[in-house]
């Protein structure tokens, strides 16, 4: 077997089938990353999404028998989208962030990698694989960088040269012995506007986040959210880009090579007040194919009601007041009451007035309690 040629011939074939970027690493353990991955878990600063085994994370002989290369796979991704919708009075929009535009990017990804499984098993059919997209045990990113897909920012995102950070990631691990490619020389050099751009802090330094201060995190939990950064979420219903748009590789970056990335704009930034009182068959029908569908629609409606009392929509009192009064679950009855208490009036004032002699769920009741000393 010519390993030089397939190599090449893996290179134009994954042009073909629109991949944009690949490159070729070991599938040596990532010793590095298994230092930082145990700083990260001493601190407590992961988001618990990852996969809790760090020895699986960093050696991928764990996960494929005798593996001797890991080829890595960026597409890029629209940054802007081409046509626009405007939030105005009573018709509050919120946003999904640019990586949950357009068709779940697993399913894009991993459609390019299973194409390229079945290229190199035709070629060597006694080759063996294993292919992986974010829900994988390896560290995509870690993988991009060894394989010279781009550098690690201090944003903690993987910047290629050609499309910023702006790209999906995926890889293979394989059996055939591939020459591995140089990695790309770190560029970020002083910048630090990334970590000056994040709203919450979660970039404790250049290349370290604390995933639980992360905005793209917290949008993503279920539960109330912490006081501190209710303010700071802004409109975002899902997700964060505060990071990327305050980079300047990603300057003037904004591909649109893939039909499927391309965004629906009254999905990707939905009207607040329908979302509401939406139902799990519509919610699956109008959002299912995003990627940021995943949690289902709780964590969604949540965050549509801290957007509605970041833009002080008054005309959104009645529907909150709706779900102060009828919601079944605390944690949007105990939102809508901080909302309530954030955008003000005197129907808001007596609804939670109302609310607090009937509401018997505690934390929803201490809510309720917030709203009214926000009035107050």
């Amino acid at each position: 077997m010519d390993v030089t040629a397939l190599k090449q011939e893996i290179i134009e074939y994954s042009k073909q089938i629109g991949i944009d970027k690949i490159g070729f690493t070991t599938a040596d353990p990532f010793v590095e990353l298994k230092n930082r991955l145990i700083r990260q878990q001493e601190l407590n600063y992961q988001s618990g999404f990852e996969e809790p085994d760090i020895e699986k994370r960093v050696t991928p002989a764990l996960l494929l028998e005798e593996p001797r290369s890991i080829l890595s796979v960026a597409l890029a991704y629209p940054a802007k989208m081409k046509v626009r919708v405007q939030s105005k009075k009573g018709e509050r929009r919120g946003i999904f962030c640019r990586a949950s535009w357009g068709v779940d990017y697993h399913r894009i990804l991993q459609d390019r990698l299973n194409k390229l499984e079945e290229f190199i098993l035709a070629k060597v059919p006694e080759a063996r694989v294993k292919s992986m997209v974010d829900t994988g045990e390896l560290s995509d990113r870690a993988v991009a960088v060894r394989a010279g897909i781009g550098w690690s920012g201090k944003n903690c995102a993987v910047i290629t040269p050609e499309f910023g950070s702006y790209v999906y990631l995926g890889e293979m691990i394989t059996s055939i012995p591939f020459e591995p490619d140089t990695p790309i020389e770190d560029q970020c050099g002083t910048c630090t506007k990334c970590l000056e751009a994040c709203p919450t802090g979660a970039l404790v330094q250049g290349g370290q986040i604390n995933a639980q201060r992360c905005i793209s995190f917290l949008t993503q939990t279920k539960g109330f959210l912490p006081d501190e950064f209710r303010e700071k979420m802004g409109n975002r219903i899902y997700g964060c880009d505060s990071c990327q748009t305050a980079c300047p590789v990603n300057k003037g970056k904004d591909y649109h090579f893939h039909t499927e990335m391309e965004p629906d704009p009254e999905i990707v930034k939905p009207k607040l007040t329908p979302l509401l009182k939406i139902s799990n068959r519509e919610f699956k029908e109008q959002f299912g194919i995003l990627a940021g569908s995943w949690r289902g629609k709780k964590p969604i409606q949540r965050n549509a009601i801290v957007a509605l009392a970041h833009f002080k929509d008054e005309t959104a009192v009645p529907e909150l007041i709706d779900v102060l009064q009828k919601d079944s679950r605390p944690v949007m009855r105990g939102t809508a009451a901080w909302a309530l208490g954030k955008i003000g009036g005197d129907a808001a004032l007596n609804a939670l007035i109302e609310a607090s002699e009937k509401e018997q769920d505690n934390e929803a009741k201490a809510e309720i309690e917030k709203g009214l000393h926000l009035l107050k």
